[in-house]
């Protein structure tokens, strides 16, 4: 028995040392720029031989933990390739003079310190912060109150439910030239007959800003609202009956029962908001592209309505400064986990108060 076990592991050593191998093979050739052909079956096979030599590894003590393992490896792997190893290499690049295909030379902090004296981009913080306070609060004012009413005992609950849902379904691009064709077509049409108002919305930087908070909250209203559809459905009936029977009128019960039952989903709106928010580029870019005339620091920009995220595509894509636009990146990626972390962290603290 001891034999069998001992040829056993020799074996299932051999796969995994041999997954192992090919794994690092495909990497190696990924990494080098090599056109070999090889990468993807040498990734598909190395993987396969590693997750069998894993499996198979007569050890009964820690044979759950391999089976753990073995389940969670593809998600871990892709999680692994698709965001760790990009995060990494985004911090690398950010500090060279990467040009998308290849580098020559380490720049150091220069592409940071030269991103900072930019006030295109310094303005395009700065709006991105403008719009995600905004968004942060009317978003969830105007999906709490939809929430009401579709929690309410009005008739055709189920249709309001999935008419204020429907715009989530609709691509960012699309929304945007769909809403494109009504601020300059229908509305104004509509504001030159009743006001003598023969501008768009889009043709200023403030109106369209507006204009684009408004599509924002059109779009992304109905989906934080099913989540406090969620959340209002689960707090107990009997315990808005008892505040019924002691005479708390709906307003009371509102503020000092349901509200405080759902902290949690308060947490999670604000949270999921924040980020989407923070990350708007789809409706920015479609509806605007940035454009609109500012003055900010003595400056006149011509990127007025843009965004941060559609400031980094512009800045690596557009103007094909990669190295660049990963420093933005980098530095959007700190905020935003700051933000975020700072945000959930007071949201928890306000669930214990509630």
């Amino acid at each position: 028995m001891a034999k069998n076990n001992a040829g056993q592991k020799m074996i299932s050593g051999v796969l995994a040392a041999l997954g192992v191998i090919f794994l690092a093979y495909a990497l190696i050739m990924d990494f080098s720029g090599s056109g070999s052909s090889l990468r993807g079956p040498a990734l598909i096979i190395g993987a396969v031989l590693f997750l069998i030599g894993i499996f198979t590894f007569p050890t009964i003590k820690y044979h759950k933990k391999i089976v753990n393992i073995v389940f969670l490896f593809p998600l871990l792997f892709c999680f692994a390739v698709t965001v760790i190893i990009p995060l990494c290499l985004g911090f690398f690049y950010s500090t060279t003079d990467w040009n998308g295909i290849r580098m020559t030379q380490f720049v150091g902090l220069s592409n940071y310190a030269a991103m900072f004296k930019e006030p295109g981009f310094l303005w395009s913080v700065l709006l991105t912060i403008l719009f995600v306070v905004f968004n942060m609060v009317l978003v969830n004012v105007v999906a709490f109150c939809l929430a009401l009413l579709c929690t309410s005992r009005i008739k055709g609950v189920g249709f309001f439910r999935a008419a204020y849902f429907l715009p989530n379904l609709i691509g960012g691009i699309v929304l945007g030239y769909v809403w494109q064709f009504v601020f300059n077509n229908v509305l104004l049409s509509f504001t030159s007959k009743a006001f003598g108002m023969n501008s768009s919305l889009l043709s200023n930087t403030p109106t369209a800003f507006m204009a684009i908070i408004v599509v924002y909250i059109w779009q992304y209203a109905g989906y934080i609202m099913l989540l406090y559809v969620t959340g209002l459905t689960q707090v107990p009936g009997d315990v808005l009956e008892a505040s019924a029977i002691d005479g708390a009128t709906g307003w009371q019960t509102l503020i000092h029962i349901r509200m405080p039952m759902i902290a949690s989903t308060f947490t999670i709106c604000t949270f999921m908001t924040l980020t989407s928010a923070f990350k708007q580029f789809d409706v920015n870019m479609a509806l605007t592209n940035g454009t609109g005339s500012i003055n900010f620091m003595g400056n006149y920009l011509t990127n007025g309505t843009q965004m941060l995220a559609l400031n980094i595509y512009n800045t690596a894509i557009t103007k094909n400064n990669y190295a660049m636009g990963q420093a933005k990146a980098v530095v959007f990626f700190i905020l935003l986990a700051c933000v975020s972390i700072i945000q959930v962290r007071v949201s928890n603290k306000k669930e214990v108060e509630m």
